[in-house]
């Protein structure tokens, strides 16, 4: 059984809504078999389907078709996942608290300004 790709990527919670799947496949932002997939594009079990969002670039591989949305658990059985595992980024690696005095009350507005400067955090 074959099933169009933008309606699988939405039954199975790659994407959050059909527009989103579809839209993402006009894009060319889904690949099936390394080959840029149209919406309406065919995919049945075997088939690798690469997605990129957000600078990330998620593998399925097809387990299952299916059309219609279907709970979380049953949707992981309906594909395997091999994406490579994200790259750790810098602000993660190495976290900054700002710490005040106790009892030093609320921070002032310039206070504040300063403890997003220390975090990195642009206004």
């Amino acid at each position: 059984m074959t099933v169009r790709v933008d309606k699988w990527l939405w039954s199975v919670r790659v994407f959050k809504t059909r527009t989103q799947s579809t839209t993402a496949c006009a894009e060319s932002r889904v690949l099936v078999n390394d080959v840029a997939a149209k919406p309406s594009t065919k995919i049945g079990p075997g088939d690798v389907v690469r997605t990129r969002r957000r600078e990330r670039t998620y593998i399925y591989v097809v387990v299952e078709t299916i059309e219609k949305r279907v709970s979380a658990q049953r949707a992981a059985e309906c594909f395997e996942d091999r994406s490579p595992p994200p790259e750790p980024s810098d602000h993660l690696t190495m976290p900054v608290f700002a710490q005040r005095d106790r009892g030093a009350g609320r921070p002032t507005k310039r206070d504040r300004r300063q403890i997003d400067k220390l975090r990195g955090r642009r206004e």
